[in-house]
């Protein structure tokens, strides 16, 4: 069966332009990770959970106060709330095992995905919820010949932005310098006189609040329910890995990769369109074992 003859050039770029959008989404969450864990050294398995509540913080933001500027408000604030949410488990419990060993902090985060599974079914239950676009973004242009939502290209100009705001936070600004210096050697930056301890709060609730932008940027593009955290972990950790561990620009070119190779699986065969991947993962590893750019590990 030739599965390819049903392509053409017009599907491939408007496909191709859809992955870049979905890439967007797996770029911002998986740089929040990639930025803890390259800083503080700390797999954070409830990133997933945060990204879960910045889309159910989002849809009950955009609910309340209704309208185009409710979901305006709700992209801003659901972020703000996840950040404020990590900020008080940073300080109240998370800043007390920065000493202990890593597998003690994994199996922390990984509790704390249970705490946060059982906090968003005492807020908003189990039933799953859906979240309009405002009619400002609705529908879609048509782009070589084909239509493409309008959403999809306000993705695509926030990913970049994103990027560089995440380029210009590390290397321009005095916290993101030292941060750098705090995650090659932590002792000599303690010994300037620099409170660490501060520091690694101030990365933390960055990343969570990247993983928050990530679920409030996916509210309106999916049911919103208890669990989409999973997949969205899952994902992220292989986009760092093959990255390269702790990499900012190494999670953009690996959220490229799966995002590009997810779009591209759904127009060539969609049956196994969710294999695509992950095949391009176990190609990379192949290759590169410890990812396509230095791991800052």
């Amino acid at each position: 069966m030739d599965f390819a003859s049903h392509i053409t050039l017009a599907a491939l770029g408007q496909q191709i332009l859809v992955g870049l959008s979905r890439t967007t989404i797996l770029f911002i969450v998986s740089s929040g990770l990639s930025l803890i864990l390259g800083v503080l050294r700390i797999p954070n398995v409830s990133h997933g959970s945060l990204y879960m509540i910045g889309a159910f913080a989002t849809y009950s933001v955009a609910t309340l106060i209704g309208g185009t500027t409710g979901f305006w408000l709700g992209l801003i604030l659901a972020p703000l709330l996840v950040a404020l949410l990590s900020l008080v488990v940073e300080r109240g419990l998370f800043c007390h095992l920065y000493e202990r060993e890593h597998l003690m902090l994994l199996l922390f985060t990984f509790s704390l995905t249970l705490v946060f599974g059982d906090l968003v079914k005492l807020v908003w239950g189990s039933d799953f919820r859906s979240l309009s676009l405002p009619p400002t973004i609705q529908g879609s242009f048509t782009l070589l010949g084909l239509p493409f939502p309008r959403y999809n290209l306000f993705l695509l100009v926030l990913g970049p932005l994103v990027a560089w705001g995440l380029w210009f936070l590390t290397n321009r600004t005095k916290i993101g310098k030292i941060a750098r210096a705090a995650a090659v050697d932590r002792e000599m930056v303690a010994a300037m006189g620099i409170n660490v301890s501060w520091i690694f709060a101030a990365v933390f609730c960055i990343g969570c609040f990247l993983a928050g932008l990530g679920g409030a940027l996916v509210a309106p593009t999916q049911n919103i329910t208890q669990g989409m955290g999973h997949a969205i972990i899952m994902e992220g950790f292989l986009i760092v890995i093959i990255g390269g561990l702790g990499n900012i620009w190494g999670a953009l070119l690996g959220a490229l990769i799966f995002g590009l190779t997810d779009a591209v699986g759904i127009l060539v065969w969609p049956q196994f369109a969710i294999v695509f991947p992950y095949l391009a993962v176990v190609v990379v590893l192949l290759f590169r074992p410890r990812g396509l750019l230095r791991s800052t590990w």
